[in-house]
């Protein structure tokens, strides 16, 4: 079994905020794909980075898990590069925890 989780950014790099539609359609996809899907949605977590080009970088981000038994390295690879042009983001992060059910 595995814990994958998506960090999506609240704000385009522009600073504009993605409507929530957005955010109710990858919850609506990943529910369908894999049955349950849970959205950290009411509080935002704060990333902070550090990137050559700009310094010091700022991000919202909200997190999506799903529980699936068998991870599908080709389909999350196209569906992280399907929510990149979705949020129009350079790459979104999608990390895979094996976990054991206690």
């Amino acid at each position: 079994m595995h814990l994958v989780q998506l960090l999506l950014p609240l704000f385009s790099n522009e600073g504009e905020p993605f409507g929530q539609a957005l955010f109710a359609q990858v919850e609506a996809e990943l529910a369908e794909r894999f049955g349950g899907v849970t959205a950290f949605t009411r509080a935002p977590a704060d990333g902070r980075w550090r990137n050559e080009a700009e310094g010091e970088v700022h991000d919202e981000v909200v997190l999506f898990e799903a529980m699936v038994e068998r991870l599908d390295e080709a389909w999350w690879g196209a569906y992280r590069r399907a929510l990149e042009g979705r949020f129009r983001q350079d790459t979104v992060l999608i990390r895979a925890t094996e976990v054991r059910l206690l």
